[in-house]
């Protein structure tokens, strides 16, 4: 069975977008070559990625270009290569094609199809996306957290979770820090009630 891991990058006070629409390009964010390398890796390791619609494609409008731009560092067009090349998983009521090894899930029994993806997958599968991962996290799919913490408070700004405002117990499977002052911290989700 394959774990739902949301993989993010945060503020300290676990924001994820300071205004409306900037998906993970604000300037609070701390992201160079040392931490794009850990991203890449880490990418590269995912069985597959499912990602919400908004975040789908604020990265199928950069990364299939980027890994063709020669004014990029290699560590980013190497990323593009990644991104386009791995098996994803989108999750739209209103998309209904998509290119770069993209299916598409959809409808009112996405949550589902999602169980019975995760059933079949062996290794991780990367969430991207807050609306999707509230989802799983309500269905009681979501396995992992993988935050990635910029030294920024916000103090506004789209949280970790949409609207979902019951305790959530974790246990630290790793963590390491980056020269920029980021920290990683990968948390297992503890169960609360059967999945």
């Amino acid at each position: 069975m394959g774990r739902f891991t949301y993989w993010m990058n945060v503020s300290l006070d676990l924001r994820i977008e300071q205004v409306p629409g900037d998906n993970g390009a604000g300037e609070w964010l701390r992201i160079d070559e040392e931490l794009h390398r850990e991203f890449n890796a880490r990418a590269r390791a995912l069985a597959l990625l499912v990602q919400g619609r908004v975040i789908y494609e604020t990265m199928e409008e950069y990364w299939p270009r980027a890994r063709e731009d020669a004014s990029l560092p290699d560590y980013m067009r190497e990323y593009g290569e990644i991104w386009t090349a791995k098996p994803k998983v989108l999750v739209s009521r209103t998309r209904h094609g998509a290119d770069h090894h993209t299916r598409i899930i959809g409808g009112d029994d996405a949550i589902e199809q999602l169980a019975a993806l995760r059933a079949e997958t062996d290794g991780t599968i990367g969430v991207g996306g807050a609306t999707l991962a509230t989802q799983l996290l309500r269905a009681g799919l979501l396995d992992e957290l993988l935050l990635f913490t910029h030294p920024a408070i916000l103090g506004g700004g789209r949280p970790l979770f949409d609207d979902y405002d019951v305790p959530i117990e974790l246990d630290l499977l790793e963590q390491r820090s980056f020269k920029q002052g980021v920290t990683m911290h990968h948390y297992a989700i503890r169960e609360t009630s059967p999945r």
